[in-house]
């Protein structure tokens, strides 16, 4: 069983900072990408950002500039520092990689539950 586990989300307030951690655990061969996704009440899921392997990085342009993806291959956690936080960077926030398991080995899709992250002005 492999699965993904957020933390770190909660209230801030506009021009606040945030950490959001996801950590990925089980039966893991392989990590490929990693990212995170938001969905706002009545909106569609959005690619927030994502980080390769080697560490390339690509962000959706709202967040560029204040949002940081980065990851521990070593410990296969990724993180999101989030900066000068906005009220409409409010959202369910949900980390998503690409693995494989040492069960089946093909690589597939996984998401966490979801962590909160709500930004008062």
């Amino acid at each position: 069983q492999v699965q993904l586990v957020e933390s770190g989300g909660g209230l801030a307030q506009a021009g606040g900072s945030l950490r959001l951690s996801c950590a990925a655990s089980g039966s893991i061969f392989s990590i490929n990408a990693m990212g995170w996704y938001r969905q706002a009440p009545g909106k569609q899921r959005e690619l927030v950002a994502d980080i390769t392997v080697g560490g390339n990085t690509n962000y959706v342009d709202s967040v560029k500039g204040r949002f940081t993806i980065s990851r521990d291959n070593a410990k296969n956690t990724v993180y999101l520092q989030m900066n000068s936080l906005k009220p409409e960077d409010t959202a369910v926030y949900l980390c998503n990689a690409v693995m494989s398991s040492s069960g089946s080995f093909r690589w597939k899709d996984y998401w966490g539950h979801g962590t909160q992250v709500t930004v008062s002005s």
